[in-house]
């Protein structure tokens, strides 16, 4: 019997671990000199037509390497990157930290998914969310779930609220079972992954409600209860409030304790999105703004923007386990869970969520916390509340500028007046102002529009921002806006 001679296996794994030792520590140095001095950098500069040329290049065949590999990151990925500058405060973009990008490389190494198995990846996650619920002040028996971010968060949120609301079983029977048309209600300010959610959870848009709001832009009670009673009266069924807990437009709070107790009256799930807003509670002198927040049935927020972990990581919380299990949980053989062994787990995440693979995203925020501790960041969110203050102070000092919205909390809103009146003419400059300053690479503020008008908007989430910077932006928006009435 001849035995035929096996092909050569092959492994990822290099043949010269030395070699790529001695690039990995490089490369630890390098982006961590590339972070130590990002001050120096623009803080914003569109990728240049080499560098998409080069990264629309067809599939690699064969090897390159890891060092040709480094350096093609090094000349067209790394020096065009979006978010970590001490003068970037467009959308609400977090920043991340050096720790948070060792954390990464650790989590990297480990690359374990913690949809079954028992291991220390699925404890450090439980020790997290424990950690979230006693920062935020939320119910210690309450579950939660490390997902993508606030979007997958409100989705979470919602697809219980539905579950639990609907009144036959959605899980079984899908909307064919309904009897009348669900609604979930929230203000005009609402981010659009609620809307997002809504319609993919099968309840089609027309089931959001948009409530409208006061002058600080919080949702007005008196026309939420109108709306419920008016669609009761028409045969529908209201399941859900969602509160904000800072509006991504202006940072603004609606009265939560209102609309926790309007919700238990009126027998709905109350859902608060708090994107960003969510983690000012971790402070005692911010908390008091969001009194109500932790009466939430679900409470969806991120952890990559106003905590500064490295991107992605949001986080969903909600008040009763069992019906947030008993909205995803489904039984597989082949994810039987036994008292011993590799599957005797403490809990199985895929129960809870719609992910069965998911990431060890937990490691950064556990890293973080024990890098810096929680006095740390409640003192930088203090910090960039006073930093966003102190640039509504500038703007209301100079006569050339104008505050469009309160500013609450970090977002500041407003736009260079120059003593133009017309409304068409002022959006227009003040667009003209945005992409100057932008393309300028002085700092990287972004827009949206305060009742129709043209708005700069700056959201502050970036630990590296010191008082000089909006005193630069400052400038230069005034400095743009007289170039730009001067060119006409």
């Amino acid at each position: 019997m001849t035995t035929s001679i096996p092909p050569s296996e092959q492994t990822l794994d290099p043949q010269d671990w030395s070699g790529l030792r001695d690039l990995g520590h490089r490369m630890v140095d390098e982006m961590l000199e590339f972070l130590q001095t990002i001050r120096d950098r623009p803080a914003w500069q569109r990728v240049p037509d080499e560098a998409r040329e080069h990264l629309s290049a067809p599939l690699p065949q064969e090897a390159q390497g890891a060092e040709s590999a480094y350096r093609d990151f090094k000349k067209y990925v790394l020096p065009y990157p979006l978010g970590i500058h001490p003068r970037y405060w467009a959308w609400v973009h977090g920043t991340g930290s050096p720790g948070g990008m060792l954390a990464e490389m650790l989590c990297g190494a480990m690359n374990t998914s913690l949809h079954a198995g028992e291991q220390s990846a699925m404890y450090v996650e439980q020790q997290v969310l424990s950690w979230m619920k006693e920062a935020l002040g939320y119910p210690a028996e309450a579950s939660g779930l490390l997902v993508s971010g606030g979007s997958m968060a409100n989705f979470v949120g919602l697809a219980v609220a539905r579950n639990t609301k609907a009144g036959w079983d959605v899980k079984k029977e899908g909307l064919s079972g309904a009897h009348r048309p669900l609604v979930v209600y929230c203000s005009t300010e609402t981010h659009s992954s609620v809307q997002k959610a809504v319609e993919a959870l099968g309840l089609g848009s027309r089931s959001l409600r948009y409530v409208e709001v006061d002058e600080n832009f919080r949702i007005r009670v008196s026309a939420l209860r109108d709306a419920v009673a008016a669609d009761r009266q028409a045969g529908r069924l209201p399941i859900c409030v969602i509160g904000n807990a800072g509006t991504v437009n202006t940072g603004a709070i609606d009265d939560l304790s209102a609309l926790a107790a309007f919700s238990r009256a009126e027998d709905l799930w109350f859902h608060v999105d708090g994107a960003f807003g969510a983690i000012a509670a971790i402070t005692p002198a911010l908390r008091p703004l969001l009194r109500g927040m932790e009466q939430a049935d679900s409470l969806a927020f991120d952890l990559h923007k106003w905590m500064y972990m490295p991107y992605d990581i949001g986080c969903v919380l909600v008040r009763s386990p069992e019906k947030h299990r008993s909205t995803f949980a489904h039984q597989a053989p082949y994810l039987d869970v036994q008292t011993r062994g590799l599957s005797a787990i403490p809990i199985s995440f895929s129960q809870y969520g719609l992910e069965l693979s998911r990431g060890f995203r937990a490691l950064k925020v556990w890293f973080c916390l024990k890098e810096h501790g929680l006095k740390t960041y409640q003192a930088l969110i203090e910090q960039n509340v006073a930093q966003a203050r102190y640039l509504g102070e500038l703007i209301e000092a100079d006569s050339r500028l104008e505050v469009l919205a309160p500013i609450p909390l970090n977002v500041v809103c407003f736009r260079f007046k120059g003593g133009i009146e017309d409304e068409a003419r002022l959006d227009a400059v003040n667009n003209e102002i945005l992409l100057r300053v932008q393309e300028s690479g002085v700092a990287t503020p972004s827009s949206t529009r305060i009742v129709g008008r043209f708005a700069i908007r700056v959201a502050n989430v970036n630990h590296r921002s010191r008082r000089e910077d909006f005193e630069t932006l400052v400038r230069a928006v005034v400095r743009f806006g007289e170039q730009v009435v001067r060119d006409g």
